[in-house]
């Protein structure tokens, strides 16, 4: 018998919500993470992108903030997350299944206007969602207090610290009450991911989940062995023979800009996303991909962190990934709920040890292809 949200014993406000948006079963990450959260203990939860992290610290913080209104006064949750993206979809998985126009949210992130944030900072926002850079800056300039923030979530900490912010979550931690809630979520508990959980975390229920980084079953994995010089002709090739979106990553923003821009002389539509680009236009690009008015969206890898398109049809490696497990986040973005997703990475025959490593790590066999000219010969 599968866990229903209805066995966790939350509040009839919060269940409403919940089935207004029709979530009904929880999936593991859930029903690992929320009863210990719900009992006030810190989580330490290690799971990929796109297993429902999320509602699984927005569902204990509506609790309290529910036992808490409207007396409460201040930030009562703060939410750390590398990227504006994934912030963006917290603060609206959160606008969604709030119990109340009082539990008001700020989104704190780079890239966007300062005002309209300062001004749900001002307002009395009981949430702080927010990228560790521009929380820091508002924190220095006095523009935020966190004195009764009651949970802390630490959300992809292992992509933060790749970022280079653990020195900005150091000093963040030191603005917290040192009597807090702390929910830690990691793709994986490596090297310095477990200093930050012995840091930050008190005993924290450990909830594991995919452990085993794994791509899904129904995605058909494929690799090419191609020059370099020859990886947009290939491209081209596969866009011309197959149907559907692309997602196409690329290491460098450089290199997004220059695929995308060879791809619209060639007749395709394309659009690019990455570090560089103003937030209004990922906002434009992302939404102009989902809704397929773009075929292809090239992307580099942290600015494609957070992407949720649905139906994405085929996932290209134009670069090779650097490790494993981005391997695994990119390939991610096809296949989703039980639909066939291809996926297929170009690798230059220098890159071939790259290649096994990643097949071995995974567990994996891809289906070789070798290219001689435009087209792709089985190996």
């Amino acid at each position: 018998m599968n866990t229903q949200f209805s066995q966790f014993s939350l509040s009839p406000a919060l269940q409403a919500r919940l089935d207004a948006n029709k979530f009904v079963t929880p999936t593991p990450v859930q029903a690992g993470a929320i009863p210990p959260a719900l009992e006030g203990r810190d989580v330490l939860a290690t799971a990929q992108t796109g297993t429902g992290k999320t509602l699984s610290f927005l569902i204990p913080i509506i609790e309290l903030l529910q036992k808490l209104e409207p007396r409460s006064i201040g930030v009562q949750a703060l939410i750390l997350l590398p990227t504006r993206e994934l912030a963006m979809q917290v603060e609206k998985a959160f606008l969604a299944i709030r119990t109340s126009s009082e539990q008001s949210v700020a989104l704190i992130v780079g890239g966007m206007a300062e005002r309209a944030q300062l001004d749900q900072i001002r307002r009395g926002a009981r949430v702080i969602v927010a990228t560790p850079g521009r929380l820091e800056d508002y924190l220095k300039r006095k523009l935020v207090r966190l004195e009764f923030t009651k949970i802390l979530v630490l959300d992809e900490v292992d992509r933060m610290l790749d970022m280079g912010f653990q020195p900005a979550i150091a000093r963040i931690a030191t603005s917290l009450p040192a009597q807090r809630q702390t929910l830690c979520y990691s793709a994986t508990l490596e090297g310095t991911v477990k200093e930050v959980a012995r840091k930050y975390l008190n005993n924290p229920a450990r909830i594991e989940i995919g452990s085993v980084l794994k791509p899904a079953e129904n995605v058909e994995l494929r690799t090419f062995e191609v020059e370099a010089d020859k990886k947009q002709e290939l491209l081209e090739h596969l866009l011309g023979s197959e149907t559907g979106s692309f997602l196409v990553f690329v290491r460098t923003k450089h290199g997004a800009d220059r695929v995308a821009r060879r791809l619209v002389r060639s007749g395709h539509s394309a659009t690019q996303i990455h570090g560089d680009r103003s937030q209004a236009q990922r906002n434009a690009a992302l939404a102009s991909f989902s809704q397929g008015r773009h075929r292809v969206l090239v992307a580099t890898d942290v600015a494609a962190r957070g992407i949720d398109v649905a139906n994405v049809a085929h996932v290209v490696n134009f670069d090779m990934p650097k490790v494993a497990e981005d391997f695994v986040h990119r390939v991610g973005r096809t296949g989703r709920a039980s639909a066939h997703g291809v996926a297929s990475t170009f690798a230059g025959p220098a890159e071939r040890g790259d290649l096994r490593k990643i097949e071995r790590t995974l567990s994996i066999q891809m289906k070789r292809f070798r290219v001689r000219s435009a087209d792709a010969h089985a190996a």
